[in-house]
């Protein structure tokens, strides 16, 4: 059976990208900030390791050191995550970048190998709750480890400014990934039965997604109406968006609406991250 998508083939690519990225910087630039506001490049690093980790000894081993307690929303939810990573990212201020790099070449590949054992159409340990999923296959739980071994490095790229991950074998799939998020941010719109909203990203990587509203939202392949609105945004930053690096007002320049602007500017909204 073909997968909706397909990414554990790519973990190992991104891991090793990753690793000749950070054993390349200068001192200079494991300070510089990132698009993830208060981080640095070392900082993003250190949180790049901490979900590795946690990969590793929660879903591989099933230890759960920090359990979260009492979740009663999905805020609760992010607020707990939150005070994980930043808990991490500052015990990893006494790490030298040499350390980090050392244990990212250990850990990362191991992850990736965990992953690669997980039967694809299984459910997953964990939903990929910002895509408004409740009990998620672990080709979906997989793709959504992609995307975040993907947009944390990019975050570091865009940084030190070393392109090296956005190409379509790479990018595309993160892209693909996060529309899985799109029938979330639409799902409080109104618009009559049949309404469709096309989505596009354009440059290396980039394509077309289409939203049409049935019972609820749902993405569809074939639109049987001509969109109502079409939203394209540059492929350039279209992860800084979907990662809420980047907000609707910084988007704004670098995007096109044609038809029902109201209607195609929900899209700008839309996150596929837990933040």
């Amino acid at each position: 059976m073909s997968l909706p998508i397909q990414t554990v083939h790519l973990l190992p690519v991104l891991d090793q990208k990753l690793i000749e990225l950070l054993r390349s910087l200068t001192p200079e630039e494991w300070n510089l900030p990132t698009v993830a506001r208060l981080w640095t490049v070392k900082d993003v690093a250190a949180h790049i390791l901490d979900t590795h980790l946690r990969t590793l000894s929660i879903a591989r081993d099933g230890y759960v050191g920090d359990p979260p307690g009492a979740i009663g929303s999905a805020q609760d939810l992010i607020d707990y995550l939150n005070r994980l990573n930043a808990d991490y990212v500052h015990a990893s201020k006494r790490l030298s970048p040499a350390i980090l790099t050392e244990l990212l070449a250990v850990y990362c590949p191991q992850a990736s190998a965990y992953l690669a054992t997980l039967a694809p159409l299984e459910q997953a340990i964990f939903s990929v709750g910002w895509a408004g999923e409740e009990v998620s296959a672990n080709w979906f739980h997989i793709a959504r480890e992609y995307t975040e071994k993907w947009h944390h490095q990019q975050q570091i790229r865009d940084a030190v400014n070393k392109p090296g991950i956005m190409t379509a074998e790479l990018y595309h799939p993160l892209l693909d990934t996060f529309m899985r998020a799109l029938p979330v941010v639409y799902r409080g719109t109104a618009a009559p039965a049949g309404t469709t909203v096309k989505v596009s990203i354009s440059g290396t990587g980039g394509g077309d997604w289409f939203i049409t509203r049935e019972a609820g939202w749902v993405l569809t392949d074939q639109p049987a109406t001509t969109p109502a609105a079409h939203t394209t945004i540059d492929g350039s930053i279209a992860w800084k968006l979907f990662s809420k690096s980047w907000r609707r007002p910084q988007v704004i320049p670098y995007t096109t609406i044609m038809g029902n602007r109201a209607l195609g500017e929900v899209a700008l909204d839309m996150v596929s991250v837990m933040a």
